[in-house]
């Protein structure tokens, strides 16, 4: 018998089935799976052009997140038949997979419905899996790193990007770190892009070895700024701009503005499910112009910094 708050949604001529929506999945703040549910359908026309065509993770969590969760890796048994995935042969396991894809705001709610809190892009579309067209920066501070250390190491990012004449895209990750994305044509492979990444990473480090750290072997060194270079790699996924975290304050990854990242006064727990919708009716996607920018060309001959 279904459930008091049982429903089923009309969502672009989808029928999404809903249901034990009262549920928390933030214990902390009470948050619900109605409210994961009503954020994901008001953010559907931010956040679906950032996810189409592209590979995607996801976090699931159904009984909230101070309950053990999962990677949802392949599209689930007994999905309706309008939601799509991308064939997969991963190198380090025997048979296909189909990765979850993500078209419109019907996916968002019924992976919501189910307990996906975070949706995580893999850094490539299904067009061209092999050839990413993004670039990551993940600044990963550690234990002892306050966050305006953080908002430091991604402004040097920033500069040495522009130095090279690339653009790099900030946001949060919604956790204690920072990203910075670089939108690319699809014409080098992972490793090209990947080495790229660490080289910049290494000539940061070398001009400021007191914040900047670069990934491998024991990943975080006291006190510095990580940049792990492994994030660019075929089948690694990074929060996706305004997914939602599950951190016990519903936290959320955004996008941001040069300015805001220096005035070094940001916190990660500005942005939250319950703050992003307002932010966004007031200030927009500070990276939709970029989204419809051309990408840069990285170099297939050099990918070094000069």
């Amino acid at each position: 018998m279904p459930g008091h708050d049982d429903t089923t949604w009309d969502i672009d001529g989808r029928e999404v089935d809903l249901s034990n929506l009262d549920r928390v999945l933030w214990p902390r703040s009470g948050l619900t799976k109605a409210d994961l549910i009503h954020y994901y359908r008001d953010v559907a026309p931010v956040i679906v052009p950032y996810l189409t065509a592209r590979p995607l993770t996801l976090r699931v969590f159904p009984d909230g997140v101070d309950r053990p969760g999962f990677y949802l890796r392949d599209l689930p048994a007994g999905a309706p038949d309008w939601l799509r995935c991308a064939p997969y042969q991963p190198e380090t396991r025997p048979g296909e997979r189909c990765v979850p894809l993500i078209d419109g705001a019907a996916g968002l709610v019924w992976y919501a419905d189910r307990g996906g809190i975070e949706v995580h892009l893999w850094p490539c579309t299904v067009a061209a899996l092999d050839r990413p067209d993004w670039v990551v920066f993940d600044l990963d501070p550690g234990p002892d790193v306050g966050f305006e250390r953080v908002l430091d190491a991604a402004t040097l990012v920033r500069d040495e990007l522009d130095r090279l004449g690339v653009t790099g895209l900030p946001k949060t990750s919604g956790g204690r770190g920072l990203h910075v994305f670089v939108p690319v044509e699809p014409n080098v492979p992972f490793a090209s892009a990947r080495d790229w990444v660490k080289a910049i990473a290494a000539r940061l480090s070398e001009l400021q070895p007191d914040l900047i750290g670069t990934a491998g072997g024991r990943t975080h060194r006291q006190g510095l700024v990580t940049i792990d270079h492994a994030q660019n790699s075929l089948g690694r996924n990074t929060a996706a701009p305004y997914t939602p975290r599950a951190t016990p304050d519903a936290t959320v990854s955004a996008p941001l503005s040069w300015d805001e990242v220096e005035t070094g006064t940001l916190r990660p727990g500005d942005f939250t499910l319950l703050t992003l919708p307002r932010r966004l009716r007031d200030v927009g996607d500070p990276w939709r112009a970029a989204l419809d920018a051309p990408r840069h060309r990285l170099p297939t001959d050099r990918v070094t910094p000069a």
